[in-house]
């Protein structure tokens, strides 16, 4: 028997959230990982490339000068060095930071706009390119609120973590501005910061050891063929930056996650969904197939 599709529009607890994350990446597996190469691809493969080059100098010369070569008047030409690979690295990491949760939520926002139907490219590239600007700025913005957040005794930016990680998904489903959807990420989460925390981590938590597993074997044989004279470090160091580029593919179910705590909560206080199945009751156009009565 066929297992229906996931209702987004529904109220959760913990465990519904953590099941239902799995359901929908396995019943939007192909569909949503072809949008997330054809849009995400560009800049995780220039942030391949970036962070080989920076990490392929930085294995040089710590390799030929040791670790004093890090040493504070060295600072400036190690900078000059490999200054420019490491920003743009950067830069490339923080719009494949964005491009990843935009193209999963963009998916998610037309999939349920549709009607449960996977969008089309042309759909994907409509939402993707008028969000994209947007979401970098509030991703930005967000990071810098949870990080002085951890400065004040770190509990502050436990705190605001799960707030701001709504800001995005609300910008995204309501096409909100970046101000409302602020306000709104505090007014959700009230009586709910809990649940919302527990699912974050807990899924952040599944994708982090996965990934781990992926990404440190080749991580800890570039830094043991430094320190202890290995062959093969620039092979490992190559190796590393692909997997821990690659492994960002299993990102896309905390960001899942993400989505389904936005409409969990939004449906607690808006109740949306259900409206909606309340207007869809004796409508014609949602009856099966069935041939009309005859009388």
């Amino acid at each position: 028997m066929k297992q229906p599709k996931v209702e987004l529009a529904k109220v959760r607890d913990f465990s519904a959230i953590i099941n239902d994350s799995f359901l929908f990446l396995k019943q939007n597996f192909k569909p949503l990982l072809r949008s997330f190469f054809t849009f995400c691809g560009f800049f995780l493969v220039a942030s391949v490339v970036t962070s080989i080059l920076q990490q392929l100098k930085m294995h040089e010369l710590l390799t030929e000068n040791g670790l004093d070569s890090m040493s504070s008047n060295k600072v400036y030409g190690y900078i000059k060095t490999w200054g420019w690979e490491a920003a743009f690295s950067v830069l490339f990491m923080l719009l494949t930071y964005t491009a990843l949760p935009v193209t999963v939520l963009c998916y998610i926002a037309i999939y349920k706009e549709k009607g449960n139907i996977p969008p089309t490219n042309e759909e994907m590239w409509g939402y993707i390119k008028y969000y994209f600007l947007k979401s970098l700025g509030s991703i930005i913005l967000c990071f810098i609120v949870i990080m002085i957040g951890f400065v004040f005794c770190i509990i502050p930016g436990f705190w605001l973590y799960p707030i701001m990680s709504l800001v995005l998904p609300i910008i995204i489903m309501e096409n909100a501005t970046i101000g409302y959807a602020f306000n709104q990420s505090f007014r959700l989460i009230k009586d709910n910061w809990w649940m919302t925390f527990g699912a974050l981590f807990i899924m952040g938590f599944i994708v982090g050891i996965c990934g781990a597993i992926v990404t440190v074997p080749a991580a800890l044989w570039s830094q043991f063929s430094i320190l202890l004279h290995w062959p093969g470090g620039k092979i490992a160091t190559i190796l590393s930056g692909v997997l821990s580029h690659v492994a960002l593919v299993l990102y896309i179910l905390p960001v899942i996650t993400l989505a389904l705590c936005y409409f969990s909560l939004n449906e607690q206080k808006e109740g949306t969904g259900l409206m909606a199945r309340i207007n869809q009751i004796g409508d014609n156009k949602s009856d099966s197939n069935l041939p009309a009565e005859e009388y």
